[in-house]
This record gives C-alpha cells, structure tokens and sequence, in this order.
C-alpha cells in the first residue's frame, strides 16, 4: 500500500462504512464527515504497510476519534449549563445539507439518535460498535480504556435505556401508536383533514415557553385551529419520529440529531384531546426517552 493512489482508493472502499460508524456515534453528518477525514489524515501519517486489517484498523481510529469528541461535546454541554441560561433549541435545519442529513437521519432512526445522545460518550461508543457493527467486546474494550467485563455492562446500559421505558399495557400503547403515526403521516404530507381526522374537535395544546419564544402561541383551542398551523411546519417533520416518552407514545423533533421539541399526547377513544409541545432544554433532559419497537 505504498503507492498513494492506491492507498486512496483502498480508504474510498471504507468510506461509507466509516461514515455510518461515525454518524451513530455522533448523530451529526456534518461531525462524522469530520471524523472520517482525521481517519485518513492518520492514515496517511502511519506505516500503511503494517497495518494488515486496514477495515478494522480504521473502524478502530473512526471510533476513538468520535469518542474524543462527544467527550469535548459533552464538556462543552456541561459548562454552558453551569455558566448561562440555556437558549430555546433554534427551529432552523443547521446541516450543510438537510436533504441529505434528513436520509441518513431515517436510516438509522432520530429516535434512536435522541436516545444515544443521553448516553455516556463511552456508553455510546459500546453499544453503536457491538449491537450496530457486532464488534466484539475484546475489540471495543481498548477504544473505551475499559476491561473486557466493564465494556460489556457499557453496552448492556446502553441497551437498556434504549430499549426501554414502556409503563403503559402493551395494548394501549398500540392503540397511542396508531394515532400518533396518523398525525405524524398527516404532518408530513401537509395534510389538513388528514389531520383533523385523528384530533379532537376540542382539542387542547399547551406549548412552553421555549417553544413560543420565536413566535406562536402558549395555547390553542380546537383541531381546526392547530391544524392550520400545523400545516406550515409540515416541512420540518421530515426531522420527526414516533419515541416512547415517559412510557407514552409520542414525537420527538431532532433536526441534525439533536433533540429540539417533543410532543406529548393525550389519546381517547382514538383522538388526540390534548398535546404539550416541550422545547425546554433543561425540561427535555429530564424527560425519559426510549425507541419505539
């Protein structure tokens, strides 16, 4: 592998893999572009020639790099907390490129990606390279600085938190599930009836302050008028997915992986009488968040 083009075109064969890794570590196209990149900066400044799993090998450095940087992201989230007050999340879609942060969003799941955000940057890195790239424990124990044993209980949290959370009766959770996936269906097609269809005439929706503080209202009465300006943000629910939050189903909104809004939802007897949109940041990390299965 000493001649450079072939060693290019040998790292363009990882190139996706690579990429997926680092998406699912870091929830953000734009990041793991990045990590990638410093991948073949490394490679490029090492003996190629020794390396003689070259797939693994960058796998290897791809996964250490993105643990570096949610650890800083994670520094860097905790000092804005102790410093200042948290600004309401920007409704705004940041990606370079939302069309294609929006594809690779639903390949992998927002839910999903909301869900590895809570975890631990170790925890993370566990679970994303043993239950998404069945890494062994063995491999993955020397990218976190952990026992064999201690990386495995990582993952096995990870698991949990992310498979976890159901407090309703399976058959109403289903039920929940049904009409929240119409209203999400509805939402994303700019759907007005098909939106009047799953919510109550009465229907009542609270939103926090965060979520008013760029324009809106606090509270809104009846299904027509919610359904009116639900319409206008049909284009920003690409960057929406069905979640169990605190063991009800509900919607997160994730625009670049990062939580942004959740809504919450009262169903009865198929319609949705009441809904909470929560933009909080200190309120959306209290919430418990797990993936619908």
């Amino acid at each position: 592998m000493s001649n450079p083009e072939q060693l290019s075109e040998l790292f363009e064969t990882q190139r996706g893999h690579l990429r997926g890794v680092a998406y699912r570590m870091l929830g953000s196209l734009t990041e793991a572009d990045d990590a990638v990149q410093e991948a073949w900066l490394r490679l490029n400044r090492s003996d190629a020639d020794e390396i003689q799993n070259l797939g693994g090998w960058l796998t290897t450095v791809v996964a250490r790099v993105c643990l570096d940087m949610l650890r800083s992201r994670k520094a860097r989230r905790e000092e804005t907390l102790e410093s200042q007050e948290a600004a309401p999340p920007p409704l705004t879609i940041e990606a370079p490129n939302p069309e294609q942060e929006a594809l690779m969003a639903d390949s992998v799941g927002l839910a999903l990606l909301v869900v590895l955000d809570t975890l631990s940057p170790a925890e993370r890195v566990a679970f994303v390279l043993h239950d998404v790239f069945d890494l062994s424990f063995e491999e993955i124990a020397p990218i976190v600085g952990r026992t064999e044993a201690a990386t495995r209980q990582l993952a096995s949290r990870a698991r949990r938190r992310v498979r976890t959370g159901e407090t309703e009766p399976a058959p109403l959770l289903q039920s929940q599930r049904v009409v929240v996936d119409a209203f999400l269906t509805a939402l994303r097609a700019g759907d007005f009836e098909g939106l009047l269809a799953v919510l109550d005439p009465d229907v009542v929706v609270r939103a926090d302050a965060a979520a008013v503080a760029g324009g809106g209202r606090a509270e809104i009465h009846g299904a027509r008028n919610w359904a009116r300006g639900a319409v206008a943000f049909s284009r920003l629910a690409r960057f929406v997915e069905l979640a169990i939050i605190d063991g009800k189903v509900g919607l997160v909104m994730a625009p670049g992986g990062r939580l942004s809004r959740v809504l919450t939802f009262t169903v009865t007897n198929d319609k949705i009488v009441e809904a909470q949109i929560i933009a909080d940041p200190v309120r959306l990390q209290q919430l418990q968040i797990s993936t619908v299965e």
